[in-house]
């Protein structure tokens, strides 16, 4: 089994902390985004994953590559490094991978975590995960007939056919097929919006009689902005804590006159002074807290943070903040002082 991950775009909404550092690689409770995402993905399949293959931008560096190949090694995995150098899409993105697409594959796209318990329904050819949403003209979504088989993708529809949203993960059952189909969808030049789409290719193989069915996850949580981000870190605390699978405080946090309130995630020789932190904060390793109180928030590492009251706030690497504001996001070496 193969995990395809595109991830080439940095993240707009979500400067300035992906000026520096692409969004897949902004630590969600401790770990990157993108690793919570295939760590995910792994529990739920059944089979090993033997590769994962990430689509990068041209410009994300030689570090992030390093990262990239440590996240894939840790499940076991081979990792290989695809470079999109054009914001053609997710079918181009997809295409970028093309040495890779071959045999049983998982696609997901590196901004979305989910929770899920379900078996992985193999029979058929393609399985695309949904979320019931209340709002679905906002989103993607799958209609299905009465066999449970997915017969219709809708962009954004206008009246209501589906409360069923597309979050962003595929599964192949022979992922060639699919390429084969995307190849068709670049050699006749099948742009919307400027751009090439997944959808297209899987619009062809149903057009082929090949078979889609519903993975339905418990929990969909976005990356996209600061807001949802910082939103998303508190759920997963949650969730980590429920299950008691990860060290979430650090034995080397240093405690002076404070209290953590859990869930929090605090990494490795983290000072905690005259302060309370909790719930729902996550800080990275080697980070100060001064004469602070903070709930809701994500500071990362190296950063020093004193005299503040923070709720709903994201904090770059290296920062320094001293002052009166709540909701802030400010990113790496940035100073308020």
């Amino acid at each position: 089994m193969k995990i395809i991950v595109p991830m080439a775009g940095r993240g707009s909404r979500l400067r300035p902390h992906t000026l520096t550092v692409p969004k897949p690689l902004i630590p969600i409770a401790g770990k990157p985004i993108v690793q919570r995402l295939v760590e995910d993905i792994a529990k739920v399949l059944e089979e090993k994953v033997d590769e994962v293959a990430f689509v990068i931008g041209k410009d994300f560096g030689e570090e992030v590559e390093k990262n990239l190949t440590k996240i894939a090694e840790n499940l076991g995995a081979k990792a290989s490094i695809y470079i999109q150098d054009q914001p053609l899409g997710t079918g181009h993105a997809i295409m970028c991978a093309k040495d890779s697409l071959e045999g049983p594959a998982v696609i997901a796209y590196a901004d979305t975590l989910f929770k899920a318990d379900f078996t992985l329904d193999t029979s058929s050819d393609g399985v695309i995960w949904v979320k019931q949403v209340e709002n679905p003209s906002a989103y993607g979504v799958v209609k299905l007939n009465d066999k449970n088989q997915i017969t219709d993708l809708v962009e954004k529809p206008k009246d209501k056919v589906s409360d069923l949203a597309v979050i962003g993960i595929y599964y192949f059952k022979d992922v060639n097929i699919l390429k084969e189909q995307l190849q068709e969808v670049l050699d006749e030049n099948l742009l919307r919006g400027g751009e090439y789409q997944i959808n297209d290719g899987i619009e062809k193989m149903k057009q082929k009689n090949y078979i889609f069915t519903p993975g339905k996850v418990d929990e969909w949580m976005d990356c996209g902005n600061k807001n949802v981000t910082v939103e998303t870190n508190g759920r997963v605390l949650n969730f980590l804590q429920e299950e008691n699978s990860e060290k979430l405080v650090s034995a080397s946090v240093e405690l002076k006159n404070s209290k953590i309130i859990e869930p929090c995630y605090i990494g490795e020789n983290v000072v905690l002074e005259n302060s309370t932190v909790g719930p729902h904060v996550s800080i990275g390793n080697n980070s100060e807290v001064k004469n602070s109180t903070i709930e809701n928030s994500l500071i990362q590492e190296n950063s020093l943070v004193q005299n503040a009251k923070l709720n709903n706030a994201m904090i770059g690497n290296h920062a320094k903040f001293d002052g009166k504001f709540t909701e802030i996001s400010i990113g790496d070496y940035s100073v308020l002082e």
